[in-house]
C-alpha cells in the first residue's frame, strides 16, 4: 500500500460472522495484538455497503 501512496494504521481488530442465507452480519471480539476496534464504526460502513442486511455488533467475545 505504501508503494501506491496509501498509508494505514491498525485501529484494532475483531471478528465478523456472516450468515448469507439469513442476510445477517455480526461484528464482535478483539485482537490480542491490536486490541478492540470501534465496532460501531465498522458496522456503519458495512450497513452502507449491505443495506438489505441486518448488521449488529457487540464488544463481547474474542
Amino acid at each position: 500500500m505504501q508503494k501506491k501512496g496509501y498509508g494505514c494504521e491498525c485501529m484494532g481488530g475483531g471478528r465478523i460472522s456472516h450468515q448469507s442465507q439469513d442476510k445477517k452480519i455480526h461484528v464482535y471480539g478483539y485482537s490480542m495484538g491490536y486490541g478492540r476496534a470501534q465496532h460501531s464504526v465498522s458496522t456503519e460502513k458495512i450497513k452502507a455497503r449491505y443495506p438489505d442486511y441486518e448488521v449488529t455488533w457487540a464488544d463481547d467475545g474474542y
